[in-house]
C-alpha cells in the first residue's frame, strides 16, 4: 500500500484531506508541524508528501529543502499547499515551482487526489 504524508497545522485539512486519502486506498500519516513533517519522512518514508507551506515551526519551504538535502528522503515527492498563492495566479502561472506541485488553498481533496495519482499513481 503506497503511503502520503501529509503537513499541515490546520486540523480540518488534515482530517478532511487524510480521510479522502484513506478512501482511495492510501497510507496516510498526519504531521502538524514542520519538524513533525520531518521526523516522521524519516521513519515512515512515505511515497508522497504534501506540505503545507506555512507552518508554525519550521516552514515547508525549509522542510522540501531539508528533505532534499537527505538522501533518504530526497527523492520523494512533494505537493506544496499554500494560501498564499491564489486560484487565479495558480491557473495563470502554473503548479510548479522548484519542481514540486503547488496549489492553492482553499482545495478540494478530489483536487489533490488527482495529483497524487499524477506523482505515484493509483494505491494498489
Amino acid at each position: 500500500m503506497k503511503s502520503i504524508l501529509l503537513v499541515d497545522d490546520e486540523k480540518d485539512i488534515l482530517d478532511s484531506l487524510g480521510a479522502s486519502l484513506r478512501r482511495s486506498g492510501y497510507r496516510v500519516f498526519a504531521a502538524a508541524t514542520g519538524q513533525e513533517g520531518l521526523d516522521l519522512a524519516k521513519k515512515e518514508r512515505p511515497q508522497l508528501i504534501v506540505l503545507d507551506l506555512i507552518l508554525p515551526d519550521v516552514d515547508g519551504s525549509d522542510v522540501a529543502a531539508r528533505l532534499l538535502r537527505d538522501p533518504e528522503t530526497r527523492d520523494i515527492p512533494v505537493i506544496f499547499l499554500t494560501c498564499i498563492m491564489t486560484k487565479k495566479e495558480q491557473e495563470t502561472e502554473g503548479t510548479q515551482v522548484g519542481g514540486h506541485c503547488v496549489v492553492a488553498k482553499p482545495c478540494r481533496p478530489e483536487e489533490i487526489l488527482a495529483h497524487v495519482k499524477d506523482h505515484i499513481g493509483p494505491a494498489d
